[in-house]
């Protein structure tokens, strides 16, 4: 693949496209569904969730996705990270209850739900991460289609999960309050972090794949393989970053907000509650 192909090798699949498009369609109908109704949907939810499908997009048609499997690791990593970790937090953000609905109540659906728990969604995003990038696994996926279509689909579904409880689509439990959610994002970005170092410390080429005779630009397997784990670990450190910083100062925010309502006597088990599921406007009023 020679560099001019960067701006030429877009691939538009419709089995990868139509499906995609078809979630932003109805989500757009729903949250139209809901305006109409009188309980319009915040405006930065669908800017968030257009930003999901972008990169959802981006990561399968655009020629990250034609570098990925025909040239470079670290392009199939960029592939990775923006499918299976930014377009889900995306989408996520973009969600609520009110959205949600229609989908929550078909059973099956609903019947799912306990795989946003957090100790249910930790555990599953960690092993899809690291059994993925097995050897035997990765290289099946970059040699069969289907393989492959299920690797991007696993990562994705299990990326959307991690992220749920975090961002509290749906009601998580009573006691995985912001400080929780500051120690459960210092762990994913740990345990993506061990990866990351295996691939840029190692001095073994964990997929013959991506060896080539006459390597592009001349970037060796093994340096490139070294590329693939910066990318996953700056990527990782972008979003561990700014969603700390969110974190803390809604922490703080929580704190200030439960002190106010102590003082005026409120109970504090309601307060506690109250402060923790954003429902403060309940107690709007001195008691």
């Amino acid at each position: 693949m020679d560099a001019p192909s960067l701006l030429t090798s877009w691939r538009l699949e419709p089995l990868q496209l139509v499906p995609t498009l078809v979630v932003a369609a109805l989500y757009w109908r729903r949250v139209r569904t809901l305006r109409r109704r009188g309980t319009p949907v915040e405006p930065w939810r669908p800017w968030l969730f257009g930003l999901g499908i972008g990169l959802v997009l981006l990561a399968l048609a655009s020629p990250i996705d034609a570098f990925g499997e025909d040239e470079f690791l670290s392009f199939h990593m960029l592939q990775h990270v923006v499918l299976g970790d930014l377009a889900p937090l995306a989408l996520v953000a973009g969600l609520n209850g009110p959205i949600l609905r229609p989908v929550l109540a078909l059973r099956p659906v609903n019947a799912l739900r306990f795989l946003a728990h957090p100790l249910v969604a930790l555990p599953l995003w960690t092993i899809d991460l690291y059994v993925w990038h097995l050897p035997f696994l990765y290289q099946a996926a970059l040699h069969h289609d289907s393989v492959h279509a299920l690797e991007h689909l696993m990562f994705f579904t299990c990326g959307g999960l991690m992220w749920a409880p975090v961002l509290e689509v749906l009601p998580a439990p009573e006691w995985f309050g912001t400080g929780w959610k500051l120690g459960y994002i210092v762990a994913v970005r740990l345990i993506e972090t061990v990866l990351g170092n295996v691939f840029i410390w190692s001095g073994t080429v964990f997929y013959p794949y991506y060896r080539h005779v006459h390597p592009l630009w001349g970037i060796s397997a093994l340096h490139d393989q070294g590329l693939a784990g910066a990318v996953m670990m700056l990527e990782g450190s972008i979003v561990t970053i700014a969603a700390l910083a969110w974190l803390f100062l809604r922490l703080a925010s929580e704190g200030e907000l439960r002190q106010e309502l102590l003082e005026r006597g409120l109970d504090p088990r309601a307060v506690q509650r109250a402060v923790r599921y954003g429902r403060a406007q309940e107690f709007s009023q001195p008691r």
